[in-house]
């Protein structure tokens, strides 16, 4: 980050899983969601202890930004953002 401090991005998958009424199969959803951590002392911590499959809880704000890629397609992102303590 421009100002130096540290900021932190990785991914988040949360996972339903149920049993189809009709087939009594059994279904699973995953979402996955990209989280910002611009808080110091948590992007030490996520750096620190957070590994892959870990299992964390988030708390943050939604924030959808809109971008353009490559070929000038305008794209948006949603991500979770954990920001400074004020």
């Amino acid at each position: 980050m421009q100002d130096g401090n540290k900021v932190v991005n990785l991914s988040v998958a949360t996972s339903e899983s149920w049993r189809d009424r009709n087939s009594g199969e059994r279904k699973e959803k995953t979402e996955w969601h990209r989280v910002v951590i611009f808080n110091e002392n948590l992007a030490k911590v996520a750096e620190q202890y957070l590994r892959k499959g870990s299992k964390i809880y988030v708390e943050g704000q939604l924030q959808t930004r809109k971008w353009t890629n490559q070929s000038g397609v305008e794209k948006y992102s949603t991500e979770i953002v954990l920001q400074r303590f004020r």
